[in-house]
C-alpha cells in the first residue's frame, strides 16, 4: 500500500536524477523549460478535445466546448462547430448531455486520462534511464494531470459516484426536489435529485456556493447541509484514490511497453 501512494513520488525523482548529473544542469533547464511551456499549450486543447470524444463515444451529445484564445480556441473553433474561442478556464467542456448515464459523464470527465495511463506514465518511467531533458516535461504534464486535475476533473468524477451511492440518503432526508424547480445549473440535463448538484468540475467554486447559497444546490436545513458536506468530503478522498489508480494503471501498462532494462536508474 505505502509503495502505491509512493510511485509517483519516487518515479519523478528517479526522472530528475539523471537530468540532475548531467555535466551543465543550468544549460539543461532551458530546453526543460521551453519543453514544459509547448507541451502545456499543446495538451490543453487535446485535453479538452478528449472529454468531448469521451462523450461523444459513449453515446452522449457535445454542444459547447469552451477554449481560450492562446490555447488555440479560435483556430478550433473554425473546425469544430461547437468549440467557443473564450473560457474562464484554460478549457473546459461547458455544454454536454449524458442522457442521464453516469457511465457516459464518468467516460467524458476520465477521456483526457487515457493520455495519462498510454503515454505519460510510459514516458516517465523512460525519464528515469535515459537522459532526456525535453521529454521530461511532456511526461510530467501528461502523467501528472490525474494529481493537477484533482479539483477539476477528478473530483467531479468522484463526485459521481458518491452522489449516486447517497440517492437513498438524500430521499430519505427528502432532498428531491419538485419537477417545476430548475435543474442544477452546472449539470446540463441532469434532474436535481438527490445531491446531483454536488456534482461539479470545480471543487472550489463548488465549496464557494455552499458556504453562500446552499439553496441554489438544493440544500435546505441542518441535516442536508451537514450531509452535503460529507458528500463533498468524500468526494474530494475518493477524487484522491481515484487519481492513484490512474497513475497504477499506467505503471502497470508501463511494465508492458517499457523493458525493464530501460526503466530501472
Amino acid at each position: 500500500m505505502w509503495r502505491f501512494f509512493r510511485q509517483p513520488i519516487d518515479d519523478v525523482i528517479a526522472s530528475l536524477e539523471p537530468i540532475m548529473l548531467v555535466k551543465s544542469p543550468a544549460r539543461a533547464l532551458v530546453p526543460l523549460f521551453v519543453s514544459l511551456v509547448v507541451t502545456w499549450i499543446v495538451y490543453v486543447p487535446i485535453h479538452e478535445l478528449l472529454h468531448a470524444f469521451g462523450c461523444w463515444a459513449t453515446g452522449g451529445t457535445v454542444t459547447r466546448l469552451e477554449i481560450k484564445a492562446h490555447y488555440g480556441g479560435a483556430l478550433l473553433a473554425k473546425v469544430f462547430p461547437w468549440v467557443v474561442s473564450g473560457s474562464e478556464y484554460a478549457g473546459r467542456l461547458s455544454g454536454f448531455r449524458t442522457y442521464g448515464s453516469d457511465l457516459v459523464y464518468l467516460a467524458t470527465d476520465f477521456g483526457p486520462f487515457v493520455l495519462s495511463v498510454l503515454i505519460g506514465v510510459p514516458l516517465l518511467k523512460l525519464c528515469k534511464r535515459r537522459r532526456r531533458t525535453v521529454l521530461f516535461p511532456v511526461a510530467v504534464v501528461v502523467g501528472l494531470a490525474p494529481f493537477y486535475n484533482l479539483p477539476g476533473d477528478y473530483y467531479e468524477m468522484a463526485s459521481i459516484m458518491t452522489t449516486r451511492a447517497a440517492a437513498p440518503v438524500g430521499r430519505w432526508l427528502d432532498t428531491n426536489v419538485a419537477d417545476t424547480e430548475p435543474a442544477c445549473p452546472e449539470i446540463e440535463g441532469s434532474p436535481t435529485a438527490g445531491f446531483r448538484c454536488l456534482r461539479s468540475d470545480d471543487v472550489f467554486k463548488l465549496m464557494g456556493t455552499y458556504a453562500t447559497n446552499p439553496g441554489s444546490l438544493h440544500l435546505h436545513g441542518a441535516a442536508q447541509m451537514l450531509a452535503g458536506a460529507v458528500v463533498i468530503l468524500i468526494s474530494l478522498v475518493l477524487a484522491l484514490l481515484l487519481a492513484f489508480c490512474t497513475y497504477a494503471l499506467g505503471h502497470g501498462f508501463s511494465r508492458l511497453v517499457v523493458p525493464d532494462h530501460m526503466s530501472k536508474t
